[in-house]
């Protein structure tokens, strides 16, 4: 399973090397921001921090206001309590920032064509999302896109979340997953995904930390449920 570690937006990486927006750096520095910064044109991010500490905004925030700037400071701050994380984020997301940068060309997302059957699939996955949301989130959790992939060699599910402020978020579900483990399989991988969509909702950063590992310990799940499903069926399962 995957989740996209960061707040944003999902991180596509950009081909080439970041670009740098200097006086964005320097507001940010000016709001305390000690950890390295890049900054980008990628329209499907907003912020990001990555697995070395570094901070990723998008170029288009250099026209914010003071606000906003300290509002990304405060988002990207260290231990912050997840009310205050909450709080930046709706600062930072409710600036129309791809107005005021061109949005660089990500690697296209290439969509898995439905096969006969799906419709009937992902009904049931629909219908599973629904009980576990009811039974382990009390019913908190908001509605989701939900898709199938016959691209996931190791994974076997994923959540992504929104593209953009009021689009829904994604969860994916491994073809292979379901034809090799069944729905009892793909029944404990949405339960990982919907710890995900947790994550996301509730302002806290996506990833398996420590809080993550024991929410799906009290949902009865393994919180490392990753596995290689490549060579485990004909291609094209």
């Amino acid at each position: 399973m995957s989740a996209v570690a960061q707040l944003e937006l999902p991180l596509l990486r950009p081909s080439t090397p970041p670009p740098l927006c200097p006086s964005l750096v320097t507001r940010l520095r000016a709001h305390g921001v000690t950890a390295p910064i890049e900054t980008h044109a990628n329209r499907r991010v907003l912020v990001s921090l990555g697995t070395r500490g570094a901070l990723r905004v998008h170029q288009g925030y250099a026209m914010a206001p003071d606000a906003v700037i300290r509002a990304i400071a405060q988002w990207a701050r260290p231990r912050l309590r997840p009310a205050e994380r909450r709080a930046a984020q709706r600062v930072l997301t409710a600036f129309p920032v791809h107005e005021h940068a061109p949005a660089s060309r990500g690697p296209r997302r290439v969509v898995d064509r439905p096969r006969p059957g799906d419709e009937r699939t992902l009904a049931r996955i629909a219908a599973l999302h629904e009980e576990l949301n009811r039974t382990h989130f009390a019913g908190a959790l908001g509605a989701v896109r939900l898709a199938l992939s016959a691209r996931m060699r190791r994974r076997l599910g994923e959540f992504r979340p929104p593209d953009a402020p009021g689009e829904p978020a994604v969860i994916s579900i491994s073809r292979r997953h379901l034809r090799r483990d069944g729905w009892h399989g793909v029944q404990e991988t949405l339960a990982h995904e919907l710890v995900h969509q947790w994550q996301s909702e509730t302002g806290r950063r996506l990833g398996h930390d420590a809080e993550f590992r024991r929410r799906c310990r009290a949902m009865g799940i393994d919180p490392h449920a990753t596995r290689r499903l490549d060579n485990d069926l004909p291609r094209g399962a």
